[in-house]
């Protein structure tokens, strides 16, 4: 990419997976997954969003997908859903664990972590001046599109950007 500063961004990037990575967890147990979607591969995930929007008549997705082609890089981070066995927790809805993934819940625990990561990582996107936000229609669209590993159930992009004026804001259906 020809961008002049697309390497201190990408470098945000790779530091942005690095606290998702290390973030606290439930029981310690990292079923974080990370990806740097750039050039060829962000693109095709875009145009995806972008016909999920139109088949579906999802007018944000279309939005969304124009702020991702506006973007450098996304980063996404997403997790799997296994259950952490914790006793007495029924945090998902269910008794148990085993009620649970015979019901094919999600372990509140993943989704918890999954937010904490994010947290963590937009943290060091803003304590670097990079334009970000969360963004639920990438990560639907990657994980529906094949993008990441089949294991990966829940997740979301954070697209990153550096202008005079935040792309991210203003933003019309």
């Amino acid at each position: 990419m020809s961008f002049p500063y697309y390497g201190a961004v990408k470098n945000v990037a790779e530091l942005m997976c690095c606290s998702a990575i290390t973030a606290p967890k439930g029981k310690g147990v990292n079923l974080i997954y990370t990806k740097i979607f750039e050039g060829e591969e962000k693109e095709r995930v875009a145009d995806l969003m972008e016909k999920i929007g139109k088949e579906r008549e999802i007018p944000f997705f279309i939005r969304d997908a124009r702020n991702i082609r506006d973007s450098l890089l996304v980063v996404f981070i997403g997790t799997e859903v296994k259950p952490r066995g914790v006793p007495f927790c029924g945090f998902c809805g269910f008794e148990d664990c085993e009620r649970s993934v015979k019901a094919g819940a999600y372990c509140s625990y993943a989704v918890g972590d999954l937010g904490i990561a994010i947290g963590s990582a937009v943290k060091v996107a803003s304590d670097n001046n990079i334009d970000n936000r969360v963004m639920f229609s990438f990560g639907k669209a990657a994980i529906f599109g094949g993008f990441v590993p089949e294991k990966v159930k829940l997740g979301y992009g954070i697209p990153l950007s550096i202008s005079g004026k935040n792309i991210f804001f203003d933003r019309k259906l």
